[in-house]
């Protein structure tokens, strides 16, 4: 199992500094989870500032917006737009009628609790909840998505599990006493973890073969034993 900051080290190396999403605050950064399904980065910016500069990045404008114009936008964001149009209303109804439109004041209380208020948002789990607070500065754990875990997994940290969620726990567990406290970093390293698992470490087909980190990675080695069996 490989040192997590030198993995991290070698990672950035590889890719550079990672951009972060150009969306700030938690109300941002939960239309920032909505403006896409399955589409690349670069048009789920292109959506969400498309949304900022036509109708307002803030939950008055958004819920008084024309609705034609939010169908017109969401339409840019992959398949269902109804309901991405649909999303983005709830996103704005809540944060106004429980929040007074203003949902920086989750950042005032508790991590539980503002967790929980996230969670109320449409697909904001516990995964989603614990990035957007991460990247507000709040919080010292690193949240994973599929393509990180799954990274962190073949490198070696944590054990093979039946299901997701046990694998997730494991992992959790494995990297909690190398992790860095400061949540910039840790944003880093989320998106870094991320990056690899979307271009190199895939599911199906991972390119070992250039691959930054496969000298500290456990299943690197064995696949390319399998292949010559």
């Amino acid at each position: 199992m490989p040192d997590f900051k030198d993995l991290i080290g070698q990672l950035r190396k590889h890719y550079g500094e990672p951009a972060l999403p150009p969306a700030t605050g938690p109300f941002e950064l939960v239309i920032w989870e909505n403006a896409c399904y399955l589409l690349p980065d670069k048009r789920r910016a292109e959506v969400f500032e498309s949304l900022r500069r036509q109708v307002g990045m803030n939950a008055a404008a958004i819920w008084k917006a024309d609705r034609n114009t939010l169908l017109a936008l969401a339409t840019r964001g992959g398949m269902r737009p109804e309901t991405r149009v649909f999303r983005w209303l709830e996103i704005a109804r809540i944060t106004l009628e429980q929040f007074g439109g203003d949902l920086d004041r989750i950042l005032a209380g508790t991590y539980q609790d503002a967790k929980r208020a996230l969670k109320q948002f449409p697909c904001i789990g516990d995964p989603g909840a614990e990035k957007i607070l991460m990247l507000c500065g709040m919080g010292t754990g690193l949240p994973l998505e599929s393509n990180g875990l799954r990274v962190l997994t073949r490198v070696g940290y944590g054990r093979a599990q039946k299901s997701y969620g046990a694998i997730y726990r494991s992992v959790q567990e494995a990297i909690r006493n190398e992790l860095p406290s400061d949540p910039a970093t840790l944003g880093h390293a989320h998106l870094l973890l991320r990056q690899h698992g979307k271009t190199l470490c895939k599911t199906n087909g991972p390119e070992c073969g250039v691959c930054p980190v496969v000298r500290v990675c456990a299943f690197g080695p064995r696949m390319n034993t399998d292949k010559h069996r």
